[in-house]
C-alpha cells in the first residue's frame, strides 16, 4: 500500500512539473512579458507575508527622545521622590500607573539614587495614546494558475492592521526651584496582554532612564 501511495505521489509530482513547464512555454509564446509577470506574481506571494512580519517586528521598537536644561549641573542630584500632583493627572489606569512608578524607581535606584521624603528631584509622569491604521496594498494583474485558463486578480487586496501607540513622558523637577530640568519621552506599541504589558512598560522606562544624566547614554 505504501509503495502504491508513493508511486501515485511521484506520478502526480511529475505531472505537476510537466504542467508547470507547459505554462511557462505558453506564457512565453503568448506575450513577451507574460513569463516575467508570472515569476513576479510568485515572488509577491512569497514576500508579502515576509514584509508583514518585518512591519510587526519594527513595531516592537521604542522611540526615545530627551530634553534638558543646559545650565543645570546634574551631578548635584542624589535623591528623588514622586510628585503626586503631577502623577495624579496622568491619563492611565491605576494599575499601569503603579507599574510605571515601580519601573522608574527600580531604574533610578540602579543609577545610585535614593528615594527620600526631602529629595533633590521630583519625578512626574504623563501619558498619551494614539491609534495607528496601517494599510498594506498588494497589486496583482493577469496571471495563469496551475490549469490552462488565465485568471484575473483585479486590483489586488488590502491588508489593514490597527495598533495602539503609547507615549510616556518622565519629568524630573528640581525640588528647590520647582523647575523642570530634564524630560524623557518614550513611544512604542501597546498591548492588552498583562504579562506583555508589564514587560513593555519596563522596556520603555528602561530606555528612557538610560538617557539620564545627559551625555551618559551608550548604545
Amino acid at each position: 500500500m505504501e509503495r502504491f501511495v508513493g508511486a501515485l505521489f511521484i506520478l502526480s509530482f511529475r505531472a505537476e512539473s510537466r504542467n508547470y513547464n507547459k505554462i511557462k512555454k505558453r506564457l512565453a509564446r503568448a506575450r513577451p512579458n507574460a513569463l516575467i509577470q508570472f515569476y513576479m506574481m510568485k515572488l509577491k506571494n512569497f514576500f508579502a507575508p515576509l514584509a508583514f512580519l518585518l512591519v510587526l517586528s519594527s513595531c516592537s521598537s521604542v522611540k526615545v527622545a530627551t530634553d534638558y536644561d543646559r545650565e543645570v549641573d546634574f551631578n548635584q542630584y542624589k535623591s528623588f521622590a514622586f510628585y503626586k500632583p503631577g502623577i495624579d493627572k496622568a491619563d492611565v489606569s491605576d494599575l499601569d500607573k503603579k507599574r510605571i512608578l515601580r519601573a522608574i524607581e527600580a531604574e533610578l535606584t540602579a543609577k545610585g539614587f535614593s528615594k527620600m521624603a526631602n529629595p533633590d528631584l521630583l519625578v512626574s509622569i504623563f501619558t498619551k495614546t494614539k491609534e495607528n491604521v496601517n494599510v498594506y496594498q498588494n497589486n496583482f494583474g493577469y496571471g495563469y494558475g496551475w490549469g490552462w485558463n488565465p485568471w484575473y486578480w483585479g486590483n489586488g487586496y488590502n491588508t489593514v492592521s490597527r495598533t495602539t501607540e503609547g507615549t510616556l513622558y518622565i519629568d524630573l523637577i528640581d525640588a528647590k526651584s520647582m523647575e523642570l530640568v530634564w524630560q524623557g519621552m518614550g513611544t512604542g506599541a501597546l498591548t492588552m496582554d498583562m504579562n506583555d504589558k508589564i514587560e513593555r512598560i519596563n522596556e520603555i522606562v528602561k530606555e528612557i532612564i538610560a538617557r539620564y544624566p545627559p551625555g551618559s547614554y551608550k548604545k
